[in-house]
């Protein structure tokens, strides 16, 4: 039997990035420094870099929580739907 390659780490990583890029950028246009971002969502400034990075920790990319999500988008002024891309990988489990 073959086995298969799984590729859903790899993809999920550069779904973050994705991810990443578009907080970033509704950040940039809502004229917001990274600081009041995480202080207006209830997060640490450290932590809401590194949603910006794609990553939780080195190494490890991001996995924000929907509560934080939705604090993110208010704080932004955007629905939550146009921070997370649309094209999401396949992380059903096998």
């Amino acid at each position: 039997m073959a086995h298969r390659i799984d590729n859903s780490d790899e993809d999920w990583a550069a779904y973050v990035q994705r991810l990443a890029t578009m907080l970033r950028r509704a950040r940039e246009d809502a004229g917001l420094s990274q600081e009041q971002v995480a202080y207006r969502a209830g997060l640490t400034r450290y932590t809401y870099q590194k949603y910006e990075k794609g990553e939780s920790r080195p190494g490890s990319p991001a996995n924000p929580t929907l509560r934080t999500m939705l604090a993110l988008s208010q704080v932004l002024g955007v629905a939550v739907a146009s921070l997370i891309p649309p094209d999401a990988p396949d992380i059903r489990s096998r």
